[in-house]
């Protein structure tokens, strides 16, 4: 083991509600071969811990989740610089913003646990992550992947969309998608269509850019 000798890997938990925080302390500290070693509410509260601590100390996984009542989220820049410096991120979540996990998720977290998954699956998870494997269930991929509410465009439909949502004009988005004027209008309209009958209607632009940021869509525009 990478672990200086010791022989038990360290585990960081940040969860802001007390009972789900003591409760994942509990499982993860039941295991052989793990030990908690920082608990704490948000994840700056982790930073400036780890920040203090010597190197053996540190811990090889973090257990995170993302939401935070009484504070901003968690800022996936944050989970990025982390995970490039070499921790391990298991993403414990409610998946209250499936946007915000499919962020942190290109960030390079290792895992994604829902918080209604079982302690087994927590225990597998964490397990998986410190052998650097990927963990997530095809339940939360699919929720990841788009909520119940998306409605399902094809790949142009989804890029025309997303292109004039960020502030393009129709003769620019053409342009960006090697079409035709009218075919790019097409395509909008048609995913116009698709949102109305998903009972998401996007009659202006200010709404086709209001849901079109709800699913994503304008992160990589």
């Amino acid at each position: 083991m990478d672990q200086a000798g010791a022989d038990y890997w360290r585990v960081a938990v940040v969860e802001d509600h007390r009972l789900q925080r003591t409760r994942t302390e509990e499982v993860v500290g039941a295991e052989a071969g793990l030990r908690v070693v920082f608990s704490g509410e948000t994840l700056p509260d982790f930073i400036a811990w780890v920040r203090t601590c010597a190197p053996r100390h540190r811990p090889h996984l973090l257990i995170l989740d993302l939401g935070v009542d009484r504070g901003p989220d968690v800022d996936p820049d944050h989970v990025r610089r982390l995970v490039d410096a070499g921790l391990r991120v298991l993403v414990l979540s409610a998946l209250a913003s499936p946007r915000q996990v499919r962020a942190v998720v290109k960030a390079g977290v290792g895992g994604v646990v829902g918080k209604r998954d079982t302690e087994e699956d927590l225990v597998a998870a964490v397990w998986a992550v410190m052998r650097r494997e990927h963990w997530i269930t095809s339940e939360l991929a699919a929720v990841l992947a788009g909520d119940t509410s998306r409605p399902r465009l094809s790949d142009q439909e989804e890029r025309a969309l997303a292109l004039y949502a960020s502030g393009l004009t129709l003769p620019s988005v053409a342009q960006s998608l090697g079409v035709q004027r009218d075919t790019a209008k097409k395509y909008i309209e048609r995913a116009r269509v698709k949102y109305a009958e998903a009972g998401r209607p996007i009659p202006t632009k200010v709404d086709m850019h209001r849901e079109a940021r709800r699913d994503g869509l304008l992160d990589d525009v």
